[in-house]
């Protein structure tokens, strides 16, 4: 009988982490998942998500590993920037496919607190990398974001456009990460792709995002915080949109392009097994149409606080996905109305309010 495939998912703990876990297992993989369990948002929340996937943790000793009742699924509390540890892993494990999603996320928080964002989202990354490299893993798929075109005004944002004018810490680390990738394609011969997620919500989804704060300020009678006014534009792409796309990206190796011009460099291929993509919904929403599905689902008007741009924040993004679509045949489809109303019968239930 043919052993199941076997992925490592950092990050499995995590919002689009858990939601990533729970696609592989239920399409017959063999996941190994880690977290660090960071206290960056309720480690409460964290804890009941890998309960969801069977994973029963104490969580004063956090008896790890743990295995899972319900998959074939191993969890390790373990951060990536312990190399030690990391690359010993690698070596008992010996992974088909690696899915890199753990990283300090937020754009906000990154002003504030910058060596966090070097710390995880860098020096975890080149762990990743080197765990690859010395195991020779098939596949490295890895979480980056639309954060990083920045200053890009071309809209929708194409990967074959460049990308060199990040406006954030958060983004430049994940711009980083692109570099680092590409640059261990060309040395190793790694296949690497980077997903430029647009946007991501759903259930299950961190506390420090939109959706979750307006949800939770509108439920408790308390104005929500709208910024630059209101005129803000945002590609809202659902969880499980992205996560078909991680899945589907996950079985396509990239190869060298062949036709690649180092005169005419295009920024989503090369030279090396290396590829870009974006995931998207292909559709711009303005935030006052999202918080508009937000009070429709709730049932009640939202108390307005409108303030102006934040630092790091950029005014608009719109992802072109056509390369995504020629590649897995896939193009997102949840409208934010669908998305919107998903999350807010999970937090409901989740914080048991009605």
């Amino acid at each position: 009988m043919e052993h199941s495939k076997k992925v490592l998912i950092t990050g499995a703990a995590g919002f689009i982490g858990y939601h990533t876990t729970k696609k592989f297992l239920e399409n017959g993989w063999q996941v190994i998942g880690i977290d660090n369990l960071n206290d960056y948002y309720e480690v409460g929340l964290k804890l009941s998500r890998l309960q969801k996937l069977g994973i029963d943790i104490n969580e004063e000793t956090y008896n790890i590993p743990a295995k899972s009742t319900s998959y074939d699924f191993l969890f390790f509390k373990m951060d990536l920037c312990d190399r030690a540890e990391i690359f010993n892993l690698f070596n008992e494990q010996m992974f088909d496919v690696v899915v890199n999603l753990a990283a300090q996320a937020g754009v906000r928080y990154s002003v504030e607190n910058p060596f966090v964002y070097v710390d995880s989202n860098v020096s975890g990354f080149i762990n990743v990398l080197e765990g690859c490299r010395q195991t020779n893993v098939k596949h490295l798929v890895y979480a980056s974001t639309s954060s990083v075109y920045g200053l890009n005004s071309e809209m929708p944002f194409s990967p074959h456009n460049g990308a060199n004018h990040p406006v954030s810490l958060y983004a430049a680390t994940k711009k980083a990460n692109e570099m680092m990738a590409h640059s261990y394609s060309h040395l190793y011969s790694l296949p690497t792709t980077g997903l430029r997620f647009f946007t991501v919500y759903g259930p299950w989804g961190r506390p420090d995002m939109a959706l979750f704060l307006f949800t939770d300020a509108i439920l408790s009678d308390k104005p929500i915080n709208i910024y630059n006014n209101g005129q803000m534009f945002r590609d809202f792409t659902y969880v499980s949109d992205i996560v078909e796309g991680v899945f589907r990206i996950s079985q396509r190796i990239p190869k060298s392009n062949v036709c690649w011009d180092s005169k005419i460099a295009d920024p989503s291929s090369s030279s090396a097994p290396y590829k870009i993509f974006n995931i998207g919904n292909s559709n711009s929403v303005s935030l006052m149409e999202y918080i508009n599905a937000i009070e429709n689902a709730l049932e009640k008007t939202a108390k307005k606080n409108y303030l102006p741009m934040q630092p790091g924040d950029v005014v608009a993004t719109h992802a072109d996905m056509s390369d995504l679509a020629e590649a897995v045949n896939y193009i997102p489809t949840t409208t934010i109305q669908e998305g919107v109303l998903e999350f807010v019968n999970w937090y409901k239930e989740y914080f048991n309010k009605k």
